[in-house]
């Protein structure tokens, strides 16, 4: 018998949880398209964070490599198994196990979907503020293990802002809680905050508390459109410099207005950038917020797009979130990452992300986080022309490049993974890497929680 029908066998044996053959589904997220394509032996699905335990105190055990999975959206190639073991799905662990409306909180599972987080708290007449892209696939724990943000995370912050405490399976197997629901707590290092953002390399988070807020009264979107790079650059600055609190503030440059502007609800001026920004709260506050951003960015804009219907308001959104699939279809093939710079340096990244594009021959597209400073930069890529389709990774380290020397990250939203883990150290330096890597070793001193991913 082989090896992998081994593990396969010999785990299903020793656990409570489901566990099958590896299926093409478990082995890829967002980077297939790129070529990365994992291997397992093993897939488990448990039911509960007992469960979950159980798997890892088996593998931990044996050697076995330990692949945490959320909902497989990721764009850093974080849930892809790279050289055999066990992925652990956390897709059956969904319940919401509290909520509690009137202290604005709940406890959820980490297989629970995004978009339901969001819908139980609407239902309560509050708000889980984050709202990172494929919100109906990806999952709260997998959110939680990259620090997803979203356009909102302008104003309320990304995922682990809203983290209270968390339920973790750590090696060799044990059960363990960080925070809980309480609103504070400094007892004891931030170990909390250390599982955020960890991409499954130092824990398996199996549930999570979270906190809400009332859901704001009204919610309007202001969009401006300027000529050029530069000027809706100084416009965003205008924005934040203003002290507004603006809810989003997204940008999209002429490049993906030519592409995505025909499907836009109103007028777009030929060859404009656009700067997309929501006022948000109680009815009269969103009324203040909106005639202010409406008169900061009119100072030099080409045109302005203020719906106040609200089939007009959700067609701005609808649009927004399908931007992506609209870009990404023009080629059939694509590299994009999610580098993110000061605010003052937005415009030249944007400039300098186009210009890598340029050097090969590649068309190029940019959006992103304006106020996070947080670019999408797209390079569109034949989908049957290998060339092109070689030219990926040399286009994604362009722009971890450009966010390096530019005082940046080489990730705001997306996580490191295995796509970015080679840039790690260059970002964080020689000491803050060896204590970054310290961290890895307390936690998981024989590197089998997600090996080769984060650190």
């Amino acid at each position: 018998m082989s090896a992998v029908a081994s593990v396969e066998r010999d785990l299903r044996a020793a656990v409570a949880a489901d566990v099958v053959a590896p299926s093409s589904s478990y082995l890829t997220d967002m980077t297939e398209a790129r070529g990365l394509h994992g291997r397992a032996d093993a897939v488990a699905l448990p039911r509960t964070a007992e469960e979950v335990g159980q798997v890892v105190a088996w593998c931990y055990e044996r050697g076995v490599a330990i692949v945490p999975r959320g909902g497989g959206t990721g764009y850093a190639g974080g849930s892809v198994p790279l050289d055999g073991g066990v992925v652990l799905s956390l897709e059956r662990l969904d319940h919401v196990r509290s909520f509690d409306p009137l202290l604005w909180r709940m406890e959820v599972e980490a297989g629970l979907r995004t978009a339901e987080v969001r819908r139980v708290a609407r239902e309560g007449g509050l708000l889980f503020a984050p709202d990172p892209g494929a919100a109906e696939q990806s999952q709260i724990g997998g959110n939680i293990a990259t620090n997803a943000g979203g356009p909102h995370a302008y104003k309320y912050g990304v995922t682990g802002a809203w983290v209270l405490g968390l339920e973790v399976v750590v090696p060799p197997g044990d059960l363990v809680r960080f925070g809980g629901p309480v609103r504070k707590d400094v007892a004891g290092y931030d170990l909390k905050h250390l599982l955020v953002g960890s991409e499954g390399t130092l824990g398996v988070i199996t549930s999570a508390w979270l906190r809400l807020t009332p859901a704001p009264e009204a919610a309007w979107p202001v969009v401006g459109f300027f000529d050029g790079v530069r000027a809706g650059a100084a416009a965003i600055e205008r924005v934040v410099g203003s002290g507004l609190p603006a809810a989003a503030l997204e940008y999209l440059d002429s490049e993906t207005m030519r592409y995505a502007g025909p499907t836009f609800p109103g007028e777009v001026p030929a060859g404009a950038f656009a700067v997309l920004a929501e006022a948000d709260g109680s009815h009269d506050e969103a009324a203040r917020v909106r005639a202010e951003l409406l008169e900061v960015l009119g100072e030099d804009a080409l045109a302005l797009y203020a719906p106040e219907a609200p089939q007009e308001i959700a067609a701005v959104w609808r649009w927004r979130d399908g931007l992506a699939l609209v870009v990404d279809a023009q080629r059939g093939g694509k590299a994009s990452e999610d580098i993110a710079v000061p605010l003052d340096r937005l415009g030249e990244a944007i400039e300098a992300s186009l210009e890598a594009g340029k050097r090969v021959g590649i068309p190029a597209a940019s959006w992103g986080h304006a106020g996070d400073g947080n670019l999408h930069t797209t390079f569109l890529l034949a989908g049957d022309d290998e060339r092109e389709l070689a030219l990926a990774p040399q286009l994604s380290e362009a722009l971890f490049d450009i966010a390096l020397r530019l005082g940046g990250t080489i990730s705001g939203e997306h996580g490191v993974g295995f796509v970015k883990r080679n840039w790690l150290e260059r970002q964080l330096g020689p000491r803050a890497f060896e204590l970054h890597t310290a961290i890895k070793r307390a936690f998981d001193p024989v590197n089998l929680l997600n090996p080769g991913k984060k650190a």
